[in-house]
């Protein structure tokens, strides 16, 4: 075990917050604003405006979709890590990360055959239709930035398990590296070169292109984990309990797709009613305005999740879980000093033992996937 991994059991919570949270949420922010940045260049090129802004807007759930996916099996795989290396099964470890890289390929793949099958009817039914000019640029942003969609599942997935691994610094480094290159490209493919919808996706799709790199780089040399050709066979039990640890993440990004399905759809259904929206020409603004608005909602998501995240590592190392025997069942102690009302009134140890205990439950119908937490105070004597 490195010295980051023997840090996290032993190191402040506070310094640990600001060790891994602060890239985690960073990470997230760059992630999520691949799509803002192109807007931004969009609306301000004379050629495309409200019709190039409305058209990605309709492709941004689209992208959402992908990363939804990736954190689930990346914040899933982090999560797996720090309890492996908590626990001190490095083989554990290996295969969670062989077997994330595995189902994070295929997902990817069939994303992307699906993407390119049914593009015309996703978009439509994502309120791409709402006028002829808008449908043309969605298609053209969508049909580029739909072959960069196995890149981006891959940075975005190997992301927190490079933090997990002990390197959140790496972690960001790669996410700002592709946001630079993306933040680059856009102004010359859009302004200079006159490229459109199309410059902006190849923009994306490059920066992406840049993370996925650097992140296979770092899956060549991990510092804490081993991986060999076992390590990409898969086991359904790792897998499912990867899934299962990142469910939460997944719903918190695919509630973003199904709500803008909807607001979409209403708002090209209505907008129609409205004396100037129904005009062809201007039907496209209501969507345009609603994905500026929800682009900054998912800023305020990646914060929360990135912070959520961020806790993993300081958290997760510190537990005793049973992984490999059928139990997702914790327990950890620490000492805190005798409270000092009880000092004034009456004799009592001088300290006592905070015991929590806790299980990863299976989702019900109530909950998806629930960390329920209880604590025992047990008095030791001095």
């Amino acid at each position: 075990m490195n010295h980051s991994q023997s840090a996290l059991g032993t190191e402040k919570i506070e310094v640990l917050m600001r060790a891994y949270a602060l890239p985690c949420i960073l990470s997230l922010l760059i992630g999520a604003l691949y799509n803002i940045v192109d807007q931004i260049f969009i609306a301000n090129a004379t050629y495309l405006g409200s019709y190039g802004n409305a058209a990605n807007t309709v492709v941004f759930p689209l992208t959402v979709v992908a990363l939804a996916l990736s954190v689930m099996i990346g914040d899933g795989c982090c999560a797996f890590l720090s309890i492996a290396f908590g626990s001190k099964q490095p083989r554990s470890a290996a295969v969670s990360v062989g077997n994330s890289i595995v189902v994070n390929t295929v997902l990817s793949l069939l994303l992307l055959a699906t993407y390119l099958w049914l593009g015309d009817s996703i978009l439509k039914m994502f309120g791409g239709a709402v006028n002829v000019r808008t449908f043309t640029f969605a298609k053209e942003y969508f049909s580029i930035i739909t072959w960069g969609i196995p890149l981006y599942m891959f940075g975005q997935m190997m992301n927190p398990i490079i933090r997990a691994d002990g390197s959140p610094r790496f972690a960001m480094m790669a996410a700002i590296s592709g946001a630079l290159i993306n933040l680059v490209l856009d102004p010359i493919f859009i302004f200079a070169f006159h490229l459109g919808m199309a410059g902006a996706a190849m923009a994306t799709i490059l920066g992406q292109a840049v993370t996925c790199l650097l992140s296979f780089g770092y899956a060549l040399r991990f510092q804490t984990i081993q991986l060999v050709a076992a390590s990409f066979r898969l086991q359904k039990k790792i897998i499912f309990r990867t899934l299962k640890l990142g469910m939460t993440s997944f719903l918190a990004q695919i509630s973003i797709v199904a709500s803008m399905a909807v607001i979409n759809r209403m708002a090209g259904k209505y907008s129609a009613l409205d004396p100037v929206f129904s005009n062809p020409a201007y039907a496209q603004i209501p969507i345009a305005v609603i994905g500026i608005v929800m682009k900054f909602f998912q800023i305020v998501i990646s914060i929360v999740i990135g912070m959520a995240a961020g806790c993993i590592q300081s958290l997760a190392t510190i537990w005793e879980p049973t992984l490999m025997t059928g139990s997702d069942s914790f327990s950890t102690s620490f000492f805190l000093p005798k409270p000092w009302w009880e000092s004034r009134r009456f004799a009592s140890p001088s300290c006592f033992r905070v015991r929590l205990l806790g299980c990863l439950e299976a989702p019900t119908k109530a909950s998806i996937t629930r960390l329920s937490l209880c604590a025992r105070f047990e008095y030791i004597l001095a």
